[in-house]
């Protein structure tokens, strides 16, 4: 049988030696908790009932199981063998995301513990091997009715409703080995700067000795750009890099989604000319800003035309069958003349953000939120989201973080000073970890403090639209969602002002029934109301942005471009010239 997901996990932090640990583990449900006290982590418990494929939830079909129950506790395990090769080099157990407490034994022994059910946690777990056959038992926790608990899509209730999903327990993305020296590279932080021509690193090194040197070496298109050597007297440090490739004043060498320019980045710690660890990277030249009330890309005015990604697959749920499935959607999403995807109530694998960088899309990052405000629920999302933006930085389709969606987490934001206070502290503390990216404090509606005024709005009457949109005091007065655009004692100051969820078209093209924002009954129906909304945006003097809701059909919502299995609804290309403002004829009205 072979490995689900075999590719690489973290490709923009390549070593040579891993070894992927996807695939059949033994598995069991733990209703009664009964797991710990009856030390199912040692290697003589024998009895786990069920077996699953990993990295799919149990929930999912991919599994093997399926079984969409409550299981709050379950527990995993599976044997397996270190390269004779590997021997003098620590070793180090690395899970993608695993929802939502973890604890993790080697061979009996307890090696860590991680709470957060979106970013990746890692353990040496060298001391602990055994010269044999190794085994690793896992055992986690996910409530699943506990509201303070980031949970993005996923219902507390058993079967899906309305905007909410399946949820996903345990294991969901790939789970691996790597082998690395005892002086290693532990990270390193790349900030492009395209107005210096420069690229900043700032690098952590693990054991690191004073006559070792830290070798960077970076390539574009197979061409040596630059080389430079650091002499490691600290373990970390900052070294900004002259390209000196005059790419500022043209496309030249700069990442964009019409031009997904990378560079590669080689680098090795070194002992004189013995070569102790080597990883390889790439990065992307690129700068987002504002500059008098106008979003730039690549210091040029760029419209924003993003869909509304949930991240959701029939078989896999919040994980994607296959890296081709992943590249598919970004492809169709390109193929309809989409220029982004907002990741919605998801931090997504490391794959799909590196075929985003691969392939020309621009991404905004969204945190799974929570549905109540307490202090778990506080600590519990900002430890989370630190770890997803540290992950995430050095992608350059990256362009805008969103902490909070619509309120959710901070029901009572117009009335409780706390509440608004947690808005703002989101904001100041993404902006306190990325300097360089766009930050929306609570997308939609209820701003407190935010890089753009972000505004959800359903409406499908395209002469409302316009009317509406034509205007900053009309904007302003409007109740999306009978709701306020900002929080009373915070107001509009001339941000740029994006659509970031409209449309929501339902449209019934498969073998499922579903709901969406308004309805359309065939495909005539359903390109003029595609039109109509979309052609009410292009055409306002005040948005610089959209985000149409959505990619695909998903679960119970139809409101998708494409059907829940991927298949266009409509004519791509229909969709394509309507959001290039290409498709400019009048629609008939008459029903077909």
């Amino acid at each position: 049988m072979s490995i689900p997901r075999p590719e690489y996990p973290r490709p923009q932090f390549v070593r040579e030696k891993w070894i992927n640990l996807n695939g059949e583990w033994q598995f069991d449900y733990d209703d009664e908790n009964k797991g710990l006290e009856n030390k199912w982590f040692k290697k003589e418990h024998n009895h786990f009932s069920k077996k699953i494929n990993v990295p799919f939830s149990y929930q999912s079909e991919l599994s093997g199981i399926g079984e969409t129950a409550f299981h709050d506790l379950v527990w995993y395990k599976r044997s397996f063998t270190v390269p004779a090769d590997w021997a003098g080099q620590r070793i180090h157990l690395h899970f993608g995301a695993v929802d939502y407490r973890t604890w993790v034994w080697v061979n009996g022994e307890f090696v860590t513990y991680h709470e957060g059910g979106h970013v990746p946690f890692q353990a040496d777990i060298t001391d602990v091997l055994l010269d044999e056959e190794n085994e690793v038992v896992v055992r986690v926790e996910d409530p699943s009715k506990d509201l303070d608990q980031p949970r993005g899509k996923q219902y507390w209730e058993e079967k899906s409703e309305g905007i909410f999903y399946l949820r996903t327990t345990g294991i969901w993305q790939t789970v691996w080995i790597e082998a690395v020296p005892t002086t290693f590279l532990e990270k390193v932080k790349m900030t492009p700067d395209i107005d210096k021509d420069e690229l900043t690193v700032e690098y952590v090194v693990n054991g690191g000795k004073p006559d070792y040197q830290l070798e960077i070496e970076i390539m574009f298109d197979g061409n040596h750009v630059s080389h430079d050597v650091i002499q490691l007297t600290t373990n970390k440090g900052t070294r900004s890099i002259l390209l000196n490739d005059f790419n500022v004043h043209g496309p030249g060498r700069l990442w964009s989604p019409e031009n997904p320019n990378l560079y590669d980045i080689n680098f090795r710690i070194k002992d004189g000319l013995d070569v102790v660890d080597e990883v390889t990277s790439y990065f992307g030249m690129r700068k987002i800003s504002i500059e008098n009330g106008i979003v730039m890309l690549n210091n040029h005015p760029y419209y924003m035309k993003l869909v509304l990604d949930q991240g959701y697959f029939p078989t896999g749920m919040l994980t994607p069958p296959s890296d081709e499935d992943i590249k598919n959607d970004i492809k169709l999403t390109k193929e309809m003349g989409f220029n982004g995807a907002r990741k919605h109530q998801k931090i997504e694998d490391p794959r799909y953000l590196y075929w985003a960088d691969k392939l020309g899309i621009l991404v905004w990052g969204e945190m799974a939120n929570a549905y109540t405000y307490t202090n778990d629920a506080v600590r519990r999302m900002t430890a989370e989201w630190q770890e997803a933006v540290e992950r995430d930085y050095n992608h350059p389709s990256i362009v805008a973080w969103v902490p909070v969606n619509e309120s959710w987490g901070v029901p009572r934001l117009l009335s409780d000073k706390r509440q608004q206070d947690h808005t703002l502290a989101m904001y100041y503390l993404t902006k306190s970890l990325d300097a360089t990216r766009l930050v929306i404090s609570n997308d939609g509606w209820e701003h407190t403090k935010s890089d753009m005024c972000t505004i959800h709005d359903y409406e499908s009457d395209k002469e409302v639209l316009k009317e509406r949109y034509n205007t900053v005091e009309n904007i302003m007065k409007s109740l999306p969602g009978n709701r306020l655009i900002y929080v009373p004692g915070y107001k509009y100051d001339g941000e740029p002002i994006q659509v970031t969820e409209f449309g929501g078209i339902a449209y019934k093209k498969s073998d499922w029934d579903g709901w969406g924002y308004s309805g359309a009954t065939n495909d005539k129906d359903f390109e003029e109301k595609y039109y109509k909304v979309v052609s009410a945006m292009l055409e306002s003097p005040l948005v610089q942005g959209f985000c149409y809701t959505q990619l695909t059909d998903v679960e119970q919502e139809i409101n998708g471009l494409l059907t829940y299995d991927r298949k266009p609804k409509i004519d791509l290309d229909i969709i394509k010239q309507i959001n290039e403002g290409r498709k400019i004829r009048r629609f008939s009205t008459e029903k077909e």
